[in-house]
């Protein structure tokens, strides 16, 4: 069943599925939407009762609000409101890539009422200097907004990087393809810009999850050249207590191949 949350003038969309006693949020990556954890939430429908959105600027959701950032606060008052429209008070939180960054803010906003957080090749963990760039003066945005929307001059910015060899084939082949029409260029800009303020203290976030003995389940992919698993450890590296999965896998396998991970750490 899909619902869609009103925040001031923009819309946050979410499909409503599964019957079990325990609540999960899920938060999809870059390019995706909430189908794409169908399989995922049909598998784990008996435990949890599942909440997947479509984030801003994907599948059905909007956002209204230009290029103004995405605040903290502005997602705490999303979610205190979706969390007293189904009457829940305690849940758990599923982010891949993306999505991650989500996961994390609403475990930082909610740090009490969150007992598992799974992070599935996760953004939010390392900041990337793409995310660095976003938070520069507007004169430096406006250029990087250019190179994006014009596909020429991104597009000999992105042979220049494979032809001195700083940059892997495989995540160049990730960015062109979510950069080959005009709609993906924009969506990149405007979620690069929009979701810039959503970066966390890694050490502040092992120090909620040790003081509220949260779960946290990571998983990563030894392939992926997008959220590599030696990123992970800014954040592993306060805790002693977690569970690290690692898929052989690139990124686009990881969801898929969380699932048997994810039905076993539920059933125990």
């Amino acid at each position: 069943m899909q619902h869609t949350l009103v925040h001031k003038n923009s819309t946050l969309l979410y499909q409503k599925s599964g019957h079990g006693d325990k609540v999960l949020l899920l938060f999809h990556g870059f390019g995706q939407h909430h189908r794409a954890f169908a399989a995922l939430t049909e598998t784990l429908a008996a435990h949890y009762t599942l909440y997947a959105f479509d984030l801003f600027f994907h599948g059905s959701s909007q956002w209204n609000e230009g290029e103004q950032p995405l605040e903290k606060e502005m997602w705490r008052e999303i979610m205190v409101h979706f969390l007293k429209e189904h009457k829940i008070e305690t849940l758990s939180v599923l982010g891949f890539s993306m999505g991650g960054k989500f996961a994390l803010a609403t475990l930082e906003l909610f740090p009490a009422q969150v007992e598992h957080i799974f992070l599935l090749a996760p953004d939010g963990i390392k900041t990337s200097l793409w995310y660095s760039l976003a938070t520069y003066p507007l004169v430096l945005r406006e250029f990087f907004k250019s190179m994006i929307l014009k596909p020429g001059r991104l597009h000999a910015i992105t042979s220049g990087l494979h032809r001195l060899h700083l940059v892997d084939n495989g995540l160049l082949r990730f960015a062109e393809s979510q950069m080959d029409t005009k709609e993906k260029r924009e969506r990149v800009y405007y979620s690069w810009v929009v979701f810039r303020h959503l970066h966390f203290d890694m050490k502040d976030i092992a120090g909620l999850i040790k003081r509220h003995s949260t779960k946290l389940t990571l998983v990563v992919g030894k392939h992926d050249k997008i959220i590599t698993v030696r990123n992970m450890q800014a954040l592993l590296r306060h805790l002693s207590d977690y569970q690290l999965e690692i898929l052989d896998t690139g990124h686009n396998g990881v969801i898929a191949g969380s699932i048997p991970i994810l039905v076993k750490s539920v059933s125990q």
